[in-house]
C-alpha cells in the first residue's frame, strides 16, 4: 500500500489482501493449526501457527508495517513476549544493555530477576538527561532499552539523543510505543531499530485479548520470529482476528482518547486534594517539550498522587462509579488502580521509590466516554476524602 495515505486510511486498508477470501468484506478467522504443504524450502515458512505465518497473522503484519513505516512487523501473544523475544534474539550470556530508570513493571522484572541468571546484565540511566549516558557503557553494551511515555509517570524521555546515541556507538536502539501508539508516535520513521507494543492496550483497544507486536526492519524482524517460533508465544487466529478488527478504530479512540485525558488532567491538575498530576500535555509537566516535538499526542494515561495517604487513596477509588478498578489499560472503558497493587506490584518497595514510584499514586486510563462525566466522576470521589 501506498505511503502516501494517511493513518485513518493505512488502518482500514493497509495489508487487506487484494483478492477477498471468499469476497468477505471482513477477514475470515482461519481457525486451522497447519495448512497444506506448498513446497517451502525454510522450516520457518511453513504454513503453521506456531510460525506466525497464517492468513491471520500476515494481514497484521503487514498493516502494524504500514502504520509506522517499517518493512516488516510481527505479532506475539503478548506484550512481554514481544519484549522477551526481542531481548533474548539480541543478548546473550556476557552481554549488556541500558534501559531506562522507569519503565513498565513486568520489563523491570525480566531485567533484574530473570537476566541475571542469563548473565546479561544492565544499567539504568536517566532517559531524560543523556549526559550521564557515556559513563554507563561498556564494551559489551549490544542495545539501548526505553519507553515512549513512560508507564505509569507519564515522563516523555529525550527520544532524539535515544536514537543518536545508539546510532553513534554502533547497537540497536529498541523502544516499548504501547502508551503513544503509532498515531502519536511512529518510532521507526524517527530512527529506531525497533517498536514494540503490548498489543493488548491501544491497538486492540476493547479489553479482550492478550497479544503484542515488533515492527521494525525485515532482518530484525525475522531473526525475532525465528527466536519466537523456537520460545513459542505465538498469538492464535481468533485474537489475530480481535486485533485486527479493534486496530481499525485506533485513529478515532485514541483521538478521543488524547483528548478526555488531557481534560481530567487539567482538571485534577487545579484540584486541592491532588498533591502532583502526571501528564506530558500539562504545561507544569517536565515533559510538556518534548511532547510538543516528538508526539502528535499524549495518549489517554494520567497519573496523579493524593493529597493524603494510601488509605485516602484506596477511599477515593471505591467512590469511583464509571473507572473500572483494575489492571491494564487502552480500552474504550476507562480504568483506576495503583501501579503498587497491580502493573509494579513485582518491584521492591526499594525499587519503586527508586523509580519514584509512590504508595499512593494512582494511574487512570481515560477511555472513550465524555471527558465531563469522567470528572464529574472524579470530582465527587474526591469530596469523600475529609
Amino acid at each position: 500500500m501506498s505511503n502516501n495515505y494517511q493513518l485513518n486510511t493505512k488502518l482500514i486498508h493497509a495489508g487487506e489482501p487484494k483478492k477477498r477470501y471468499g469476497g468477505a468484506v471482513s477477514m475470515p478467522i482461519f481457525q486451522s493449526s497447519t495448512f497444506e504443504f506448498g513446497g517451502q524450502t525454510d522450516y520457518h515458512d511453513l504454513k503453521y501457527i506456531r510460525l506466525n505465518n497464517t492468513p491471520n497473522h500476515i494481514v497484521l503484519h503487514e498493516k502494524l508495517a504500514a502504520l509506522e513505516g517499517a518493512e516488516a512487523a510481527l505479532v506475539t501473544a503478548s506484550g512481554m513476549a514481544a519484549i522477551s523475544a526481542s531481548f533474548l534474539t539480541f543478548l546473550k550470556s556476557g552481554d549488556h544493555f541500558l534501559a531506562h530508570e522507569s519503565l513498565y513493571g513486568g520489563t523491570h522484572d525480566l531485567i533484574n530477576k530473570d537476566f541475571p541468571d542469563l548473565g546479561i546484565e544492565c544499567d539504568f540511566i536517566d532517559g531524560c538527561d543523556p549526559n550521564g549516558w557515556e559513563e554507563k557503557l561498556r564494551l559489551e553494551t549490544k542495545l539501548i532499552y526505553v519507553e515512549t511515555i513512560t508507564n505509569p509517570l507519564l515522563d516523555v524521555l529525550d527520544l532524539n539523543a535515544v536514537v543518536d546515541f545508539a546510532k553513534k556507538n554502533n547497537f540497536l536502539s529498541l523502544i516499548d510505543n504501547t502508551f503513544a501508539s503509532p498515531v502519536n508516535y511512529r518510532p521507526i520513521q524517527n530512527g529506531f531499530d525497533l517498536s514494540l507494543h503490548s498489543a493488548t492496550k491501544y491497538l486492540n483497544g476493547h479489553t479482550d485479548i492478550v497479544a503484542g507486536a515488533v515492527i521494525g526492519s525485515k532482518e530484525l524482524v525475522t531473526q525475532i520470529r525465528h527466536k519466537l517460533n523456537h520460545l513459542g508465544g505465538a498469538l492464535d487466529p481468533n485474537a489475530c482476528f480481535l486485533m485486527h478488527r479493534g486496530m481499525k478504530t485506533l485513529g478515532l479512540r485514541m483521538e478521543r482518547q488524547n483528548f478526555n485525558s488531557l481534560e481530567v488532567a487539567k482538571f485534577l491538575d487545579g484540584h486541592p486534594r491532588v498533591a502532583k498530576v502526571n501528564h506530558p500535555g500539562l504545561e507544569s509537566s517536565g515533559s510538556y517539550d518534548r511532547a510538543n516535538e516528538l508526539l502528535d499526542g499524549t495518549s489517554g494515561m494520567v497519573s496523579f498522587e493524593i493529597d493524603g495517604s494510601v488509605e485516602d487513596a484506596n477511599l477515593f477509588m471505591s467512590h469511583l462509579d464509571l473507572f473500572i478498578n483494575t489492571a491494564s489499560l487502552g480500552g474504550v472503558e476507562s480504568l483506576v488502580t495503583r501501579p503498587v497493587q497491580t502493573s509494579h506490584s513485582g518491584m521492591t518497595p526499594e525499587e519503586r521509590m527508586a523509580a519514584g514510584i509512590r504508595d499512593e499514586l494512582i494511574r487512570l486510563s481515560i477511555g472513550i466516554e465524555d471527558a465531563e462525566d469522567l470528572i464529574g466522576d472524579l470530582g465527587q470521589a474526591l469530596k469523600k476524602i475529609v
